[in-house]
């Protein structure tokens, strides 16, 4: 991802460049200390899809600064103070670390913001079809429409709220073709559509379709992966 900064605190620009530049998922595209030259800068360029912003800026604040941009790439805010960070989510913000950002901390920020940036790209993906054999002849089905795979030997069949379809596929293959952003693996035979998921229990999930609710295992290799793919919100 490209990304900028844009902080007037020049200690953690230099932490900020050093982590980016370790980081192979990302390109520093530009640095700045302040908000409005970002702002033009982004105005330029439409391939920013990553900014470091501190809130506390000359001329405009970074609130303000978000709130001009047409379509704000992602944000993950670095600030000093702790107050800000429920107005900041507010924003929809990817994440908030608190200055000194330690790169631990730092790594953790940029695994959310590849899957917000891989939902994005997902979204586009949702409309896209397929053609699957059923009988003699070859349906047309979109991704979104797959409410879940089941595996079955050395067939998997594709489950949608209407319609079934079975195919020579093993689980690896169909989880390889399918967009990361929108199915999950959950057991070694299920992979489930994220948005049909409606709750998360110890050892299993319900998934609404068709207007009633299925339940679906969860294997406990799998439950970790899940609960760090979705958002939780939770104490």
């Amino acid at each position: 991802m490209n990304c900028i900064i844009v902080d007037d605190d020049k200690i953690s620009c230099k932490v900020l460049e050093n982590f980016v530049r370790k980081s192979p998922s990302l390109i520093l595209a530009g640095v700045f200390s302040d908000s409005i030259s970002a702002r033009n800068i982004l105005s330029q360029r439409n391939d920013i899809e990553l900014v470091f912003l501190d809130i506390e800026m000359p001329e405009m604040d970074g609130f303000d600064f978000i709130g001009s941009l047409e379509a704000p790439p992602n944000i993950i805010v670095v600030s000093s103070s702790e107050s800000y960070a429920r107005k900041a989510f507010d924003f929809n913000v990817v994440d908030y670390l608190m200055k000194p950002v330690t790169y631990a901390r730092f790594c953790k920020a940029i695994d959310k913001a590849l899957k917000y940036y891989s939902r994005k790209e997902t979204q586009s993906s949702a409309d896209e079809e397929i053609f699957i054999k059923k009988g003699s002849s070859l349906v047309k089905l979109k991704i979104r429409e797959i409410v879940y795979v089941e595996a079955l030997e050395n067939y998997v069949t594709l489950h949608t709220e209407n319609d079934q379809f079975t195919i020579h596929f093993t689980m690896k293959a169909i989880e390889d073709h399918l967009p990361a952003g929108m199915f999950v693996r959950v057991h070694r035979s299920y992979i489930v559509n994220k948005s049909m998921i409606q709750a998360i229990k110890d050892n299993s999930l319900d998934l609404l379709v068709a207007g009633n609710i299925l339940s679906i295992p969860v294997g406990k290799s799998f439950r970790d992966d899940l609960l760090e793919d979705i958002n939780v919100m939770a104490r």
